[in-house]
């Protein structure tokens, strides 16, 4: 089921919020006061985990949604980042089913390697519901993201209307994705930027390859540059690799030959956005808050026996340098956000 939150909503939400930073790797209680009590019967907390495989903006506003939603129903979360360990994310997941948690909410490092853990979670009676990671497994409870498929979709359709504005229907382009981490929705991402750009004969796409952290994603970039300079145009399927891409360009002294379009939604792309260089076009934002904010309150209804969608699936925001006023409207919220984040 496809179902969405508007932006001024999620502000709201998370003006109202004041949480801090999630520590990494060490869970974060907050404990929050019980629910009103529904008629007849005595007010009901929930107990709560909360778990992310990162520490990065779009995790800690996954994990101020879910913080938010918590609150808002009377209920306890305990939150964490396993920094991308999948040991560690085992170690958590034991702590919860020795804590008795109610629910685990979790966005997994692995589709698959995951699956075991959090398998004898549900066997101890936990609820499971996950979000952006979407296990091979079918015990979960529900599942939650923003379509990967839409987010590529978007910004390929972006893509399509500057290269035959701007390089008359002709364009080389490299491809940065992270197929090998999470192989499923890189592709879709990918997969949807291609698609809209498959009735243009003139474009070609030279070089597709693995690099999602920025730095890494820098140096591979670079590297294409050097041995591809037929290359004018490179697509990044995450937030990481749309950095390293830009910063490649401009150093390799690239600028006004290459363009950059990219995914995720940080400061620095922001900035990069409104950079006069014009290296980078657009990208498509998910939306963490309201990522965290459903899992949660799909959580909560599972446990008070009411019904849940299987699957929930949230379009992207398209954020391009030829609408700028949306770009600038993004970037207040954005910076709200953050100060909810820091309690500011």
């Amino acid at each position: 089921m496809k179902r969405g939150i508007g932006l001024g909503g999620m502000l709201i939400a998370a003006l109202l919020a004041g949480c801090a930073k999630p520590d990494a790797p060490a869970a974060t209680t907050a404990t929050l006061k019980a629910a009103p009590a529904e008629a007849g019967g005595a007010a009901k907390t929930f107990h709560l985990a909360g778990v992310v495989f990162q520490e990065d903006m779009f995790f800690q506003l996954v994990l101020l949604g879910m913080r938010d939603a918590a609150k808002a129903a009377g209920s306890e979360i305990k939150t964490a980042s396993c920094s991308g360990k999948p040991d560690k994310e085992a170690e958590l997941i034991n702590t919860y089913i020795a804590d008795k948690v109610d629910a685990i909410v979790i966005s997994a490092v692995n589709p698959e390697g995951s699956v075991a853990a959090l398998k004898q979670a549900h066997d101890a009676g936990i609820k499971v519901i996950t979000c952006n990671t979407e296990l091979k497994a079918d015990f979960p409870e529900a599942y939650v993201e923003c379509s990967p498929a839409n987010l590529g979709e978007q910004t390929g359709q972006a893509a399509k209307a500057y290269i035959e504005g701007k390089l008359g229907g002709k364009a080389n382009i490299a491809v940065l994705q992270f197929k090998s981490q999470l192989a499923d929705q890189s592709l879709a991402r990918v997969g949807g930027f291609q698609k809209q750009l498959e009735g243009l004969a003139g474009v070609k796409f030279v070089t597709d390859q693995d690099a999602w952290l920025a730095d890494k994603a820098q140096d591979k970039a670079r590297d294409i540059l050097t041995q591809h300079p037929e290359v004018n145009v490179i697509y990044a399927a995450n937030e990481g690799g749309t950095v390293g891409a830009v910063q490649a360009v401009k150093n390799a002294g690239k600028t006004g030959k290459v363009v950059v379009f990219g995914t995720d939604a940080s400061d620095q792309l922001l900035d990069f956005l409104q950079d006069p260089d014009n290296i980078l076009q657009a990208i498509t934002s998910q939306k963490p808050y309201d990522i965290g904010k459903l899992a949660v309150e799909d959580a909560l209804k599972v446990l008070a026996g009411q019904p849940v969608e299987k699957k929930t699936v949230l379009d992207g925001i398209l954020l391009s340098r030829a609408e700028p006023d949306g770009i600038i409207t993004f970037a207040a919220q954005y910076k709200q956000w953050q100060a909810g984040l820091s309690g500011k």
